[in-house]
């Protein structure tokens, strides 16, 4: 089935997790993604592990979950960039390519003669996507950097957690991630303007940037103010309630959007006599009153069980929800509705079937497709070689031989 991106080629020198999420999205909408991993090494996360991906048996394989998760639709190929010919066959695959991903720490690839600069005249195509902590200016762009440093640097610690605990990071790798898919939207656009002009250029995707850029609404309340937002836990900073309630059996959220809302809110919880109070009647004094507004609310939902409330709000049109385990999640019906697992066959497995979380971009006329499972180290190496570069199997394997690849 083709793709949207059916037929364009992506050289890949990306690793560990942003660089491979934007990748594996191009992947998905189908462009040939050609991995480019150490040899005898890889991809750094192949050993992120425990958990490993299943054998039939239950046992583990050798292949990492982490690694399974941001790598289908990729061929992968060892090849060693530190050596001269390496550096020479790279050049080469780039020629066939319309993209060049990588995520190395500013100047790595100039090292090698694969920088940008290295690269634009003789292919000037070529579109060029860096992913790096700090992008390639500013007095940081030498720095190594990794989520939680981002995290930190980035404002979003101190945003979340208890109001009197610590700075707390989020629980997935959300640096990572939405820098890697900054750089997908950026390099859909730019493959737009090489379509147009024939024209490449060089993508400079900082994840800290990225991440400043993501702070939204609280990073405005901090421009309109010039005051650091408080830690609030798990409420929202300008919406009250909009938060984690008590319910007689666990805890869920409730999310009062509007005066209309809160006010279908308060006939189902059977206490319309708050709307008499100008501490609670409006939005706006809900969230100046946040602390004594939440305390009579808490008081109230505490005391009916959580399915009570699920399905009485849910009747009004009241925006709440179970907080979910992830054994809860994939068991969802709207998750399974969606179609958000996948199995793919995968050659490490022994024949059971890898499950993967699908992509999320559903489109009608040009759906994604899932047509290579997450490649084992070098897997392709020898295929790529002679599909692109013509090379017999003699000639890959003296190659290997010699550790190029």
């Amino acid at each position: 089935m083709k793709g949207p991106l059916t037929g364009l080629v992506v050289f890949d020198l990306t690793r560990i997790l942003a660089g491979p999420h934007c990748t594996q999205i191009l992947g998905d909408l189908g462009a040939e993604v050609i991995k480019i991993e150490r040899p005898d090494v890889g991809d750094d996360t192949r050993n992120f592990a425990p958990p490993y991906l299943p054998l039939p048996d239950g046992e583990d394989s050798e292949e990492s979950a982490y690694f399974a998760g941001t790598n289908r639709n990729k061929r992968s190929m060892t090849l060693n960039l530190s050596d001269p010919e390496g550096q020479a066959i790279a050049k080469r695959l780039v020629a066939k390519a319309d993209i060049l991903a990588e995520n190395f720490k500013t100047g790595t690839l100039a090292k090698y003669g694969l920088g940008y600069d290295d690269l634009k005249t003789e292919f000037p195509r070529l579109i060029y996507c860096s992913v790096t902590g700090f992008g390639h200016t500013g007095p940081y762009a030498a720095r190594p950097a990794y989520d939680a440093l981002i995290q930190a640097m980035g404002g979003v610690m101190s945003l979340t957690g208890e109001p009197a605990g610590e700075p707390m990071k989020v629980g997935v790798s959300i640096a990572d991630l939405m820098s890697g898919m900054y750089a997908a939207v950026a390099i859909l656009a730019a493959v737009r303007h090489q379509q147009l002009t024939g024209e490449g250029q060089h993508l400079d995707i900082s994840m800290l940037d990225a991440h400043v850029a993501w702070l939204a609404n609280q990073g405005m309340n901090y421009l309109a103010t010039n005051e650091n937002p408080e830690r609030l836990g798990n409420q929202h900073p300008n919406i009250v309630p909009y938060q984690v309630m008590p319910a007689s059996d666990g805890y869920f959220v409730l999310s009062v959007g509007n005066d209309p809302t809160f006010e279908r809110f308060c006939k189902v919880a059977g206490c319309e006599n708050l709307l008499d109070d100008d501490r609670f009647k409006t939005a706006v004094e809900r969230v100046r009153n946040r602390e004594a507004v939440t305390e009579a609310l808490n008081d109230i939902t505490r005391v009916k069980p959580l399915a009570w409330w699920i399905e009485n709000l849910e009747k009004e049109k009241i925006g709440c929800g179970p907080i979910n385990e992830l054994s809860d999640v994939f068991d969802d019906p709207q998750v399974k509705a969606r179609e958000m697992v996948i199995e793919m066959d995968h050659p490490a497995t022994g024949g059971r079937p890898a499950k993967l979380i699908a992509s999320p971009i559903k489109m009608s006329g040009t759906p994604v497709s899932y047509r290579q499972s997450p490649p084992t180290l070098g897997q392709h190496t020898e295929e790529l070689l002679g599909e692109y570069l013509g090379m017999d199997s003699a000639s890959v394997e003296e190659l290997r031989s010699r550790g190029v690849v």
